[in-house]
């Protein structure tokens, strides 16, 4: 007696479930923002304003750098060089040569069309500011790597 009613009671449930399960799943999940696109001079200059700010510390750096990252794109140079001084105002050196190394990882397939040209623009600001590229310091090449057996 008891185990017909628990039966027809986990019928019930599970009828009253897929119900609710169908009349959700017709709602569509997801809306479309309705916000502006920025142009590229835009994102440009909310960049360099932001790494120009006199009062940015070392986090707020790393948080920009972070989001420049993930995003699909590598940063033009004036926002790389708006980034070393702000490295530099900050005395900052490891923090200028790891944004340099993600520059030059998001380049991708493309690093030896995209990062010459880079270092290229930006090569007076690294200069006034003494910062090396991760080449000039070595970081280009694994320190306990070991030969490729068929260069042997």
């Amino acid at each position: 007696m008891f185990r017909t009613a628990v039966c027809r009671l986990n019928t019930v449930v599970r009828r009253a479930v897929v119900q609710n399960v169908v009349r959700t799943s017709a709602i569509p999940s997801r809306f479309m923002s309705h916000q502006s696109t920025e142009t590229d001079e835009e994102f440009d200059n909310r960049y360099i304003n932001y790494f120009n700010r006199k009062d940015i510390d070392a986090w707020e750096i790393r948080k920009a750098m972070n989001d420049l990252a993930g995003m699909d794109l590598v940063p033009e140079p004036k926002i790389i060089d708006a980034a070393l001084r702000a490295c530099r105002r900050l005395n900052d050196f490891a923090l200028a040569v790891r944004f340099l190394e993600a520059v030059k990882d998001k380049c991708g397939n493309r690093v030896r069309e995209i990062y010459p040209y880079i270092l290229q623009e930006i090569q007076p600001t690294l200069r006034e500011l003494g910062v090396n590229t991760p080449e000039e310091l070595g970081y280009d090449k694994p320190e306990l790597a070991l030969k490729n057996v068929y260069d042997m």
